[in-house]
């Protein structure tokens, strides 16, 4: 059989926008879902909750997780503590994992842009001190700088329109390259397909990527 991936979209996103992704990954070899979820109004423990079992229904072998932007924030609050879950790696496509200059800008607009990042808005504004979950993480950021975040915050270094990758460099990390791309196109490149599937498979990225 397979291995499993489940893909995670990102923030005002939906299932679908997963699509050219899906459709790679598959091509790659591997059997691949889309978790589907409502990313302003549902709370996190909501979120992991149904991701946990989402991720027990295809326990016969490993399940790996693959999310982009915040899908990959919560893909590692899932796995952070949990005990029990399939084996799998995860890998994070322009992921905040330290925090988002954008959302902390959207936010300073008031309580119509605190209200537009939902119940995420802390893990968005701040996200984690480190990865020390058992799961091996790896990071593809981008850094063609097309996207709204830049209009909303002073970005330092290179960034993908939406998230600096100084952003993405998270402490206790497996792995991290960078493409060109948006953040957006994270989600459109074959390059980052074909870097997942390595990485899913040995645990470290081609580093001809970056």
């Amino acid at each position: 059989m397979p291995d499993q991936i489940i893909l995670l979209h990102g923030l005002w996103m939906r299932g679908f926008a997963l699509a050219l992704l899906h459709r790679r990954m598959a091509e790659a070899g591997f059997a691949v879902d889309r978790f589907d979820y409502m990313s302003v109004v549902a709370t996190q423990e909501r979120i992991v909750e149904r991701l946990h079992a989402h991720m027990q229904r295809h326990a016969s072998g490993p399940v790996h997780l693959v999310g982009h932007s915040l899908g990959g924030l919560l893909a590692l609050q899932a796995c952070r503590e949990a005990t029990g879950l399939p084996p799998g790696r995860i890998v994070c496509l322009g992921s905040p994992l330290k925090g988002s200059a954008a959302a902390r800008g959207f936010a300073g607009f008031g309580q119509g842009g605190e209200a537009l990042l939902g119940h995420s808005r802390d893990l968005l504004e701040h996200g984690l001190e480190r990865w020390d979950g058992e799961r091996e993480v790896g990071m593809i950021a981008g850094r063609v700088p097309i996207g709204l975040g830049a209009m909303l915050a002073h970005m330092e270094g290179a960034h993908d329109g939406t998230v600096a990758v100084a952003e993405t460099q998270l402490p206790g990390l497996a792995d991290h390259c960078v493409v060109e791309t948006s953040h957006t196109g994270l989600l459109l490149s074959a390059e980052v397909a074909r870097q997942v599937a390595h990485f899913l498979r040995k645990g470290r990225f081609e580093r001809a990527a970056g």
